[in-house]
């Protein structure tokens, strides 16, 4: 059992959702990373997933956009990132992690050689935006090979075939996009989410996560109650460009924001 199958399976019995935040790996300077991790973790977090940054963020909004930016001209690579997850090892052996980015990078190191440095260095999990379903066999091959669990996403328009083509190529749970556009877009239908989550469900057993849109305790709790795990990033990252040039604030600034989700969570679960 993976460690994010174990994450879900134990939150499931304890009547819980996970909470599950996303920042880019490296931004502003790569050392706030770790440290970043870990306050999450302190805060409430789950699962963490961790953005590879890349020059062309094609599904990200303009708040990710810059925080691949700053990122990459700190000199961040993809090899830095699993440094860093390596580092975060060291002394949490039980958060799942992902990574979360684009195929590019995985493409140049090659997906035998990725999968096994992922794995070798604490790697959970991998959501590639870029690559579909329909081309993902060897990658997915790669990654199930290393007991990397491979997370795909579903959109507003995705088909029932879509969605059932997903679940069985995929594991970990499914990561459901609630809104037609980028990251960091605003208007969020709690209703039509409710119906399309309700929809993929009579396809997999796989917890199904939902991400964009989630930029405060409300929110956070709205898709708590409809999913299986509340993924928030733009809300996050937009606090880490509030203070990149205090960077050594920016662990106690973002995970204040986290915990006031995870508290609200919670409220409403022990209701």
């Amino acid at each position: 059992m993976s460690r994010i199958t174990e994450r879900f399976t134990v939150l499931r019995g304890q009547g819980r959702k996970a909470l599950v935040p996303y920042i880019t790996a490296g931004d502003p300077q790569p050392q706030v990373t770790v440290p970043l991790m870990h306050a999450m973790v302190a805060a409430g977090a789950d699962i963490l997933e961790l953005g590879v940054p890349f020059s062309d963020p094609m599904a990200d909004g303009p708040v990710i956009q810059k925080a691949c930016e700053r990122a990459l001209a700190a000199g961040t690579s993809l090899l830095d990132v699993l440094a860093m997850v390596a580092e975060f090892r060291r002394k949490d052996q039980e958060t799942p992690v992902i990574l979360m980015g684009y195929l590019n990078p995985i493409e140049i190191l090659g997906y035998r050689s990725f999968a096994e440095q992922a794995a070798a260095h604490g790697v959970d999990g991998l959501l590639t935006v870029d690559m579909p379903p329909e081309e993902a066999e060897p990658l997915a091959a790669a990654c199930k090979e290393q007991g990397l669990d491979r997370i795909f996403l579903l959109a507003p328009t995705s088909s029932p075939k879509r969605i059932e083509q997903i679940s069985a190529l995929g594991s970990g749970f499914i990561y459901y996009v609630s809104l037609k556009g980028v990251t960091g877009a605003s208007t969020l239908d709690v209703d039509d989410v409710s119906q399309r989550v309700a929809k993929i469900r009579h396809y997999t057993t796989m917890p199904v996560g939902v991400g964009f849109g989630i930029r405060d305790a409300r929110s956070a709790v709205q898709i708590a109650s409809i999913a299986d795990a509340a993924v928030v990033g733009s809300a996050l990252v937009k606090r880490i460009e509030q203070y990149q040039n205090r960077p050594e604030v920016i662990p106690e600034e973002v995970s204040a924001l986290l915990r006031t989700m995870r508290e609200a969570i919670d409220a409403t679960e022990n209701v």
